[in-house]
Parts: structure tokens; sequence; C-alpha cells
């Protein structure tokens, strides 16, 4: 197995032999860059993994390298994240590559074929001729199938296309719920408090976020997840507040412990910091009723130290009043034995100390849970149930009982209940480009609070109600109505719905409730919405607000669309925007191939009518939402945020200038821009700003008597004039490269390494770096991630390889546009060129063979004539063409390159169609042949006077 140094290599000559097409990108305004992905998240500092082109993988992650068109996917090497550890113990993941080409089985058939995206070639069978298609494809359209199946299910005469999406999540985004009870931790020389928590777990890909709730103890400040040995995995400081609900997200889950948590091998931890110092654990574990949940309890002891708890986790039936309970119980019975004690118990289901129902049962030590269903449940029963008076009670009997109780109240968690109504989603559908949103919350006494606000209807609205699924057309089945609270001159409706049903607490979490939109030009409703759940995210977005909404009557100009969403956008301490987009109404077969890999594109711009709005791409996402942190953020876009001026846009395929728009209003203080100085850290790292922390990191660097981050940049103290950066533990020190100045008078500012330019004598030359407070509008460089002063010019730094003296990049002016060139070599007149330092870009004639004609190393930054060009370790010619060679797989015959004036250029080569039936492929050929006309290209082989030449 060999390490991917060469590999690595040859990506960054690849990205170094297209720098003119990095260039011409960058010449766009610097608003305009695009962030990384939120499918593919930065990594925490400290995380265990691999880096590797410009991605992050989890320990034990397997993948092809891509190495960028013509190349492609490396599909005959293969990557893996292994994990290793420290002679401290700690883990870090080591990336090792190997060619897999020699682990192909031989097929057992005359004529294999070789499937695209394989290595290994394969019999055919029966189906392959069927198109190969991509992983994520395939996912979208079992989703788009199962959408399929259940609209089947409903009754043809209506739409009600919004049910669908009851379960909908990105191709791959499936989730599984877990559940853990907290108790006293017992076996040590402190009592056991009697606090108990119950924390409610859900794992997308490998974030995993919590709910947790808690009685009697205090306020919690840390959470441990423990792994099967009892080292701590990861931590959880809670912030400091007055709720009785702790939200977090453990994002990036290692594959191992993800393994761990699957298999119920984990156990979570949560102590106090108050004098009396608390602290309750439990066992991570799956339960089938997490998913039907809809009431749940959580069950305590009256007496003091008894280390006792449990939930009970409840649902109604779906057609009968029946109420189905399963006991999660711990600490109940005390036996120490091997042998399982078995032990009476009663259950009770209480009313003010009234006994209504009571069950007796046997439950044993080993196994303490129980389930069991109370059957008709009558209309006294349901009420209390939903005004949350009912209280459940487990007691042992015996010489000795013990007894745990709690209320029975709605279903706890992080997420939000929402709704966005869309004229897409209507009974009867159509594209209006209006929008509806709703955000409610649910009380323990079975109250719903809800704010809606609607925008852009084509009427007056008649009907603001809140429904079941009809079972059949133009037969709504209407809860409540909201229409008396609804303001025309707001468009709002907000108020409490203070008689819920029990039946109708059990249907809004189990998102089978709608909200529809009735107007006077569409009586049966004109916009409609599910109201369902939205899953924590870990963001610092303002839920509990009306979020922004989005239309198409808000796009300039209007869109007449079937589409709508709401956004939610705060800005944090750091300056950095965070954002939670829901869209609803969008077509999902008009293409689903399309779809199927971007559903929309989500921007943030700037509404000004007297210049070309500015915009930022926020990301591409699947299905029905998106999310995210926006971190470098220009001072205008934060102003315009500030005063209401600025945008939120999603797009689509058939609307790419703007599906659905909406005006956002965030105040905030961040008059400069984002704050650089302050360390990025994510949501579930901000206890990693503690040196202390940073001295646990494998990858952090120890310089001049300071740790440093992995990836962090700073200028060290011994001079001004380099620039370092820690490198997993390595630190690389660059001196700082001065760009060549072109005005006749330059000086030198005594807190600055290069010389600038003195604008006081002539005012066209480039202005001084110091300038940069009086220019606070400047340029943004991605790549050193600092702020430029206008008119500067500087060398771009890319961390792990320093200064790229190659490039030139120059601020122009005040309008934030970033101008990268490519350095142009002059022509030399000696035989044997050198290059003086392996950092110059230009090679010069030796000493004894310059003329008198020759170029000084300054002026050469700006000289002209035909360039050399670099591809891996190797120089060429201007002119020069060779077939590049990958580590792990050799020389690649099917590619060729040549020097282009300096730029590397390379086209893989264009295979003809074939009309003959008798088409072979042999080894180290390109492309397929015709049986027929293989003499033919022998002959022409042979020929001396005829050779096959590279087209480009």
């Amino acid at each position: 197995m060999l390490a991917p140094r060469a590999l690595r290599c040859l990506l960054c000559a690849l990205s170094c032999a297209w720098w003119p097409h990095a260039g011409a990108a960058s010449r766009l305004k610097a608003p305009a860059l695009p962030i990384q992905s939120e499918r593919e998240p930065v990594p925490s500092k400290g995380l265990a993994g691999c880096s590797f082109g410009g991605r992050f993988y989890s320990l034990e992650d397997t993948w092809h390298p891509d190495l960028g068109e013509p190349f492609g996917v490396m599909h005959c090497v293969q990557c893996y994240c292994e994990s290793q550890k420290s002679r401290r113990g700690k883990v870090f993941g080591k990336v090792n590559c190997k060619n897999i080409k020699q682990d192909c089985p031989d097929p057992d058939c005359a004529d294999p074929i070789l499937l695209p995206g394989h290595c290994c070639k394969t019999c055919p069978k029966g189906s392959g001729d069927k198109k190969q298609t991509d992983s994520v494809l395939d996912s979208f359209e079992y989703f788009h199938e199962k959408g399929k199946e259940k609209e089947d299910d409903l009754h043809k005469s209506y739409n009600d296309r919004s049910y669908l999406s009851s379960d909908d999540v990105g191709p791959g985004e499936s989730r599984t719920d877990f559940v853990a009870v907290l108790t006293g931790v017992t076996g040590s020389w402190l009592p056991s408090p009697s606090g108990v928590a119950r924390v409610r777990f859900v794992l997308t890909k490998n974030s995993l976020a919590f709910s947790i709730t808690y009685q009697r103890m205090g306020r919690p400040s840390k959470i441990v997840f423990l792994d099967s040995d009892g080292t701590n995995a990861f931590e959880y400081r809670v912030p400091k507040g007055q709720s009785d609900m702790i939200c977090g997200v453990w994002k990036n889950m290692a594959k191992p412990l993800l393994r761990q948590l699957q298999s119920e091998q984990m156990r979570i931890s949560m102590t106090t910091s108050s004098s009396r110092r608390e602290e309750v654990e439990g066992k991570i574990i799956k339960h089938r009723a997490l998913f039907a949940e809809t009431f749940s309890s959580m069950l305590t002891s009256e007496e003091e130290n008894s280390g006792m708890g449990g939930i009970a986790m409840l649902t109604l039936s779906d057609t009968e009043n029946n109420l189905h309970f399963i006991l999660i119980l711990q600490g109940l019975i005390k036996h120490k034995g091997k042998d399982p004690l078995l032990v009476p118990i009663r259950v009770q289901l209480v009313y003010r100390q009234h006994i209504l129902r009571e069950i007796r049962a046997n439950i044993t030590s080993h196994d303490p849970d129980f389930a069991e269903v109370l059957t008709d449940l009558n209309s006294r029963e349901l009420f209390w149930l939903s005004r949350g008076q009912l209280e459940i009670t487990v007691a042992t009997e015996g010489p000795d009982p013990r007894q745990i109780s709690g209320f029975i109240t709605g279903r706890k968690s992080c997420d939000t209940i929402q709704s966005v109504m869309s004229s897409g989603d209507a009974l009867t559908p159509g594209k209006t480009g209006g929008v509806g949103s709703a955000v409610f919350s649910l009380h323990d006494n079975g109250t719903l609070d809800y704010q809606v606000q609607v925008a852009g209807l084509s009427s007056d609205v008649v009907g603001l109600t809140i429904e079941l699924k009809p079972r059949r057309r133009n037969k709504r089945s209407v809860l409540y109505d909201l229409t008396p609270e609804y303001s025309k001159s707001t468009g709002q409706a907000v108020g409490s719905w203070s008689r819920l049903e029990a039946r109708h607490i059990h249907m809004l979490l189990q998102n089978e409730l709608f909200i529809n939109v009735a107007t006077a030009h569409s009586q049966e409703g004109e916009l409609r919405g599910q109201i369902k759940a939205l899953m924590y995210s870990g963001l610092d977005a303002p839920r509990h607000e009306l979020p922004t909404p989005l239309a198409g009557h808000f796009v300039s100009p209007p869109v007449r669309t079937g589409a709508s969403g709401h956004a939610w956008v705060s800005v944090d301490k750091q300056c950095h925007l965070h954002y939670e987009i829901v869209v609803a109404g969008l077509s999902k077969s008009d293409d689903l191939t399309v779809n199927a890999h971007l559903h929309g594109l989500a921007e943030i711009g700037e509404l000004d009518d007297s210049s070309t709005p500015h915009k930022r791409l926020l990301t591409g996402f699947y299905g029905s939402q998106a999310q995210g942190v926006l971190k470098d953020i220009s001072a205008e876009l934060l102003q315009h945020l500030d005063q209401g001026t600025a945008f939120i846009q999603v797009s689509t395929k058939m609307n790419p200038r703007g599906e659905i728009r909406g005006r956002v209003h965030v105040p905030n203080n961040c008059e400069l821009g984002t704050k650089a100085d302050t360390e990025e850290v994510e949501f579930d790292d901000v206890f990693l700003k503690d040196p202390e922390e940073l001295k646990k990191d494998p990858h952090t660097c120890f310089f001049e008597n300071q740790h440093h981050a992995h990836g962090s940049r700073w200028t060290p103290n011994y001079d001004k004039c380099f620039s370092c950066s820690c490198q997993k533990r390595t630190v690389i020190c660059d001196p700082v490269i001065c760009p060549a100045l072109t005005c006749s008078r330059t000086i030198q500012p005594d807190d600055k390494c290069c010389p600038v330019c003195d604008d006081r004598r002539d005012p066209k030359d480039m202005k001084a770096p110091e300038r940069v407070e009086e220019h606070p509008e400047g340029c943004y460089f991605e790549g050193d991630q600092k702020m430029h002063a206008p008119g500067t010019t500087w060398h771009p730094f890319v961390p792990p390889f320093g200064y790229i003296k190659c490039a030139v990049c120059t601020c122009k002016g005040s309008t934030g546009e970033v101008h990268c060139e490519k350095v142009t070599c002059p022509a030399l007149t000696c035989s044997q060129p050198v290059r003086r330092n392996p950092s110059d870009c230009c090679k010069e004639c030796p000493e004894e063979d310059r003329t008198p004609a020759g170029v000084e190393h300054g002026d050469m930054m700006q000289a002209d004539g035909p360039r050399h060009c670099k591809f891996g370790k190797n120089y060429y010619q201007n002119s020069d063409s060779w077939h590049p060679w990958v580590p792990l797989v050799g020389e690649m015959k099917c590619i060729n390159c040549w020097c282009d004036h300096g730029v590397t250029k390379c086209q893989r080569k264009q295979c003809p169609v074939l009309t003959c039936s008798n088409i072979t492929r042999t080894d180290g050929s390109c492309c397929p042949e015709c049986v027929d006309d293989r003499d033919d290209d022998d002959l022409l082989m042979k020929a001396p006077d005829k050779r096959r030449t590279w087209r480009h």
C-alpha cells in the first residue's frame, strides 16, 4: 500500500496547470465566489479523519480520487483513511492509496465488458445494457417511486402533494432514532442523585442531533458521549439559559463510533456545575416505539437520592381510542444476583389522585421494560390526556415497595413545527406566485400557539383553516378556523388554539394536519401546506420567530410559480450568517435527472436598483431543505442585511434567474464585515478555543511557545516578512515575496514587509496597503483569507505550497474585484536556461551566457514571451506534447497534454463512432475497433511516411 504523496503532487500540478482559468474566475466580483456545499461539511478542528483533494473523510472511509477533467475519477485507485494512534493515544487518520486492478477477479466468460465507473471487467448479463446510473440518482428515483406509491393510495379526484413529503428527505439522508434514559450514577461513594433525563437522538448521515429534557436536577453544564471503552468520544458544553430543553448536534461522527452507536455500545453522561455536583448516565438504544410516539412521560421518584427513573412512550391507535405505551425503567428493582428475579408491578393511570385504570404484571430484573394497551379511553380520559392532567405511576409490590410517576404530555423535542403553503400543493394545483408561512408551538396543557403570514395572493383571504386530509374532493375536514385572527393590513394571523383534542395532538405530531388558505378567486384554497416538524440543525437561527417568506411574487419580474418557501436568517457575534430554507411546491417530475442532483440553488444578495445586485451562492440542495453558515461576508452585504435591503432567492432549471425570493432584514453591528481575527469554529467545537483543548488536538502545531490549530496562518514574531501555517503538526514558514512595482517612486512603511508605491507623487500608482482602514470595501481573497486594500498587488499564498510566484493578484479599486494573472516569462537567448531557486517561476540564463540585454528577475515578472510549462515535477518547452503519468496508474496513453505558451492543456482522445457489428477492444488501446479494420491499421502503423497524430 502506497502513500498518496505523489498523487497529491499531481493534484497540485493539475490545479496549477489550469491557473489562467482560475484567474479568469477570480476576475468576477468577490461576492460571487461560491462557498463549499453543505453536503461536504468542513471538519471541526481536532476531528479524527483525513483531508485529501480539498475534502474531508472520516476514519475508515474509502474513495476513488478525482483528478478533474479530462482525467476524471481514478476507478482503479482506491484510497483509505486508516485509523492510527499517536504515542499519547490520540486517534488520527492517515491516507493510503493502492492500485486495485491487480485484485480484479478473472471473468467467467469469453467476452467480458468494462462498465462505466468500474475498474474490473465483468460478464454481460441480461440487464447489462441498462444504463448504469449514479447512486445518488438511484436513491432519488427510489424516493420518487415511493412518492408515486403513496399517490396511488390517495383518492384520484383531488391533489394533496404536500402529504407526499411527510418523509421528504434528500437522497441517502435516511434517519435513525435513538433514545436514552439517564438516572443517578450508582456504585460511587457519593449518593445517587434523584434527577432523571430523557434524550431523544436523530441520526442523519454522520450527524447526531439530540434533544434533552430533565427533572429533579439543576441545569446541566456538560454532556459527554462515552464509547465502548468508556473514554470520552465527544463533549458538549451546555450554553447558559432558562429553558428546560437542551438542544445540540454532534457533527461528523467517525465511522467506528457510528458502528458503536448502531450496535448500542455507547453511553451518555450529563453533569451539573452547581455546588452540589450531580451526574446522571444512561445507555443509548434504538427502540421501535420512537417512530410512533406522540405522547411521553418522564417518571421520577419523590425519594431523595433514589437513583430511580424511567420514561413512558405513548401513542393513540389510528382508528380507535386505545392508548399504547412502553415503559423503560431504571433502578426500580434492586437485585445484584446473576439469576433473573421476577418482580410484580402495578401500573396505574391517575387523575388528581383518583385511579382511573390499573394493570398488574410481572417483570424481570434483567429486562424491566414493559408494554401494554389501555383500551377504549372515554371522552373524559381523552380530555385529561390532551390537557396534560393524566399521571402514570409504576410501583413494585412486596415488602419494600418503590414507586416512580410522571404526567403525560405531548412529545417534546427541539424540532420546529412549521408549514410552507404553496399554490402547487393546493387541492387544485395552480401557479399564482403566492406564499404562506406558519410556525407553531405546542404546550404541555394542549394549547397550540400559531403565527401565520401570507403574501402575493391573487385576491383577498376569505378563509384560513387547519384541516385534515380530505377523504374526497370538495369535502374538506376543517378542525380549526384561524380566519377571525387574520389581519388584512399585516397579512398575518397570530393566536392560540386552546381546545386541541388528544386525537388532534396525535395527528399534529404525526405530520397529518394541513393549513389551507382560501381566497375570493379560489374558494377551496389558493395555498395549502402540510404542518410538519423541521428537524433541529444546530444552527443559530431564530425558529421561534416568523421566517422570511419566499415567493415568485417577490422576484423581479414576478414569476407565476407553484413553488414557495420560507427562510430563517441570523448573524452571530462573529458576523457569520446562519440560514435555513424550506421550500414546497417545486415540481419533482419536470426533469428527474436534474432534480436528482440539484433540486435548487439558494443565494443571497442585495436589492440595489442603482447598480447590478451582488449575489452569493449559499448552496445547492436536494429535496425541500437547505441550511448552512456563510462566513466570509462583505461589509456591504452585512449593511444591506441590517437595513433590510437584502434578499434570499431560490433558482431552479425552469427559472434560473429566480423561482422564489424574499426580502431579508437582520439587524447587526458588523460595520467592517466578517471579523477575520475571530477563530472560526464549528457549533459543536466552541470549547476548542481553550489553549488546553488545542494541546489535545493531534494536528496542533507548537511554535514560539504557542499552540496553533491545524490550517491556521500567522505572522511569526521573529520576522514580519515571513508567513507561517500549521499543516498537521508541521510548521511551514515562507518568506513573503514582494511583487514587482512599476511606479517611479516607492516607500517602505515601518509596519509592512513590502515597499509600496508613493501615491502622493503618482496618483495613478498603487495605493499603500496600510490604508485598509480607509477603504473597508477593499477585496477579500479566498486564498489567503485576507482583506486587501484597493490597488494593492500580491502573490497568492496557498498552504501548504506557500507563495505562488507564477501569479500576481490585484485588488481593482473599490469594487471588490480581484484580478489574478499568470506571470509571463521573457524569451531567453541562451541554450541552457536554469532556474536559480526552486520557487522561482521563470528560468534565467547562466551568468556566463547572459547577454547585455539580459533581464533582471524583477523585470521578468512583467516581461513578454513564450513560457515553459510545469506538469508534476517536469518542465516542458512551448509546443511540447506528452502523455501524463499518474501515480499508481502509470502513463495515461489515452490522454495527450501539450504546452501552449505557458499553459498546460490536456485532452482525452476522441473515439470515432463505429458502425460495424464485430467490435473489440485490445489491451493498451484507447478506443474500441472493428475487427475487419485491424489489418488495415497494422499496415498504416508500419508505413514510414504516415503517422497517427493527435488533434486538439
